[in-house]
């Protein structure tokens, strides 16, 4: 796979090379990763540090948060490994989307594509349109195995149901701002940053910029009051937002990931 130098280029400056993939990243580590975490200003609760009555009082309605231990996908999460789903799934058709605001475009491809081909990291001058994403618009009849391997998060609102989206993303990649209903994120493998805000802050961006670009060049000049609430999660945390809540992703490395969104 050959990338363009300037991408090299821009990615070396702000990530680190790794040496050895490790066992834990089961099988998609890349030589890139974004080491730009950021900070975390949103609440981070282990399963025993909230009962579901205060979810739904403290945050379910008004604000994100993170939460751990709450879940076991041990399973599923090795089941979620490279060889796994290329092995299930690698003659599957997938289809993915281009990673601005409105998704305008939709292409199928197979899975082994995609992974082989498509999954790299992102071009730092890439838009949004020309960047091509896999998450959601799952055939849940064909990935139903899998789904049906995922314990999704147990705070669930009154009369609302969850439905899946899954999803795999290079370093540097991700969506822009945009909202929807309520739901929940878990990364599998990999980590994703987080920016977000209420309803009635809508974000200064560009529909068709892409995540990273707005990380480089508009988010350091931001003034102090119009900062987002953000944070990284790892594998076996889940990010909670409510209902509207503007939100952009950053993956940080290659990254396994799965919404439960509630409807």
């Amino acid at each position: 796979m050959e990338l363009k130098a300037a991408q090299v280029v821009f990615l070396c400056f702000l990530c680190g090379l790794k040496a050895d993939p490790e066992d834990g990243e089961g099988g998609w580590s890349s030589d890139f990763s974004l080491q730009d975490e950021g900070v975390c200003n949103i609440d981070v609760l282990d399963r025993s540090q909230i009962s579901y009555q205060e979810f739904i009082q403290r945050y379910a309605y008004s604000r994100p948060v993170v939460l751990r231990g709450f879940t076991d996908n041990t399973k599923f999460r090795l089941l979620c490994s490279k060889s796994s789903l290329l092995e299930e799934f690698g003659s599957r058709t997938v289809k993915l989307s281009t990673a601005n605001t409105f998704s305008y475009r939709k292409v199928d491809v197979s899975f082994q594509r995609y992974v082989d081909v498509l999954l790299r990291p992102q071009a730092a001058d890439a838009l949004g349109s020309e960047t091509l994403y896999f998450f959601g618009d799952n055939n849940f009849t064909e990935w139903k195995s899998l789904f049906d391997q995922y314990e999704s998060p147990p705070f669930v609102l009154p009369n609302t149901s969850g439905a899946f989206s899954f999803g795999i993303a290079g370093a540097g990649t991700g969506v822009p701002f945009h909202w929807h209903g309520p739901g929940y994120s878990e990364v599998v493998y990999g980590r994703k940053r987080w920016f977000l805000y209420p309803p009635d802050k809508e974000p200064h961006f560009h529909p068709n910029r892409t995540t990273l670009s707005w990380v480089t060049e508009t988010y350091p000049n931001l003034p102090e009051e119009e900062a987002p609430l953000e944070c990284t999660i790892r594998p076996g945390e889940v990010l909670y937002f409510p209902d509207r809540w503007w939100h952009a992703t950053l993956n940080l490395d290659t990254s396994v990931f799965i919404s439960t969104f509630l409807g």
